[in-house]
């Protein structure tokens, strides 16, 4: 199954603020692995790698706050609108491989997981049409 990620970047983590890091990483077709209720990995075409930082609310407006910034680990905690708000650690391994912990209040409920994202292709032409 592939996801398509409908947001081209977050707000407020724009290319002179992008994460330390995730400055060597791209958009392209990503796989996620240890996703809630998901037997197998998902894939996501993803225009800027982002959007990760808020997997569980994705595609909602959240203010971000960077907490810690270095090159191999940023920290970045968000609120959103709906009252939901989660804290992400993203540790770049490689520039196609990203761990991304992950936890917070969605939905009224707690959730806190850990992604494996690894970077497997480019986005089909179909599906860059489709991301915004």
């Amino acid at each position: 199954m592939i996801l398509l990620a409908g947001i081209a970047a977050i707000p407020g983590l724009g290319a002179a603020q992008r994460p330390a890091a995730l400055a060597q990483t791209s958009g392209g077709l990503w796989e996620l692995s240890g996703l809630p209720d998901a037997r197998q990995p998902q894939r996501m075409c993803v225009a800027d790698t982002s959007v990760l930082a808020q997997y569980e609310h994705r595609g909602q407006m959240c203010a971000r706050l960077v907490i810690s910034n270095t090159p191999t680990v940023t920290v970045i905690h968000y609120t959103c609108p709906s009252g939901g708000f989660g804290r992400s650690v993203l540790t770049s391994l490689t520039p196609r491989s990203l761990r991304i912990e992950t936890q917070g209040i969605s939905n009224n409920l707690p959730f806190n997981y850990v992604i494996q994202a690894r970077r497997v292709g480019e986005c089909m032409p179909r599906q860059t049409a489709a991301r915004h």
